[in-house]
């Protein structure tokens, strides 16, 4: 069999993360094995090893590439947008129904939040906390002025969004589920925990 040119190979690197960045989101870390990551991927097993020394070390990758492809859409969805709408929007987004139900393409922070906590690996823990801390620029960046508030206020807002969506997931088909967004939604448009650029809210 002719072997693969490097671009070639490149592309197919490219599509092993893609297919973990997604599975490992849908069902953790854990519970994905190499064949079935590169069965996904169209590829078969023996052919991981060429591209990746271990399942830790395409983890860092594919948190890498999970949390990019979030904080892109942060950004997008606040392109040409005020703080009011662009803010409103990733809340709505975020505390949806639809984003309960495909972890798969949903938030790095949420989907893979297990799996730093219990790998020795630190490439895969920084992977995580870098992810988390970019998320916390792209949410500043699109919905508020630079200000000492800033920060804390994207953290507590992330907070609010990724502990709702997480109890909503792991109540899903309960009452409780829906509640859990709509509660989220609900504190959020309630007190702005996001540093408003007009100054802060009153009591």
């Amino acid at each position: 069999m002719a072997r693969a040119s490097r671009k070639e190979a490149e592309q197919h690197r490219k599509d092993i993360v893609e297919a973990a960045s997604h599975l490992f989101r849908e069902k953790g870390v854990g519970r994905v094995s190499v064949p079935e990551l590169m069965a996904a991927a169209g590829m078969t097993h023996g052919g991981f090893y060429g591209h990746f020394a271990s399942k830790d070390a395409l983890a860092a990758e594919a948190f890498e590439a999970a949390f990019r492809q979030m904080n892109e859409r942060i950004a997008r969805s606040a392109e040409g947008r005020s703080w009011e709408a662009a803010r409103a929007g990733l809340i709505d987004s975020y505390l949806s129904c639809e984003h309960r139900d495909h972890p798969e393409s949903g938030c790095a922070a949420a989907g893979l939040l297990d799996f730093p906590r219990d790998t020795d690996s630190e490439a895969v823990r920084a992977a995580y906390a870098n992810g988390v801390a970019a998320m916390l620029d792209a949410i500043e960046a699109a919905q508020a002025e630079a200000s000492p508030e800033a920060r804390p206020a994207a953290m507590a807002t992330l907070a609010t969004l990724v502990g709702s969506l997480l109890l909503a997931r792991a109540t899903k088909d309960t009452p409780l589920s829906e509640a859990f967004l709509e509660a989220g939604r609900a504190r959020l448009a309630e007190k702005s925990l996001v540093a408003n650029p007009e100054g802060p809210a009153e009591n």
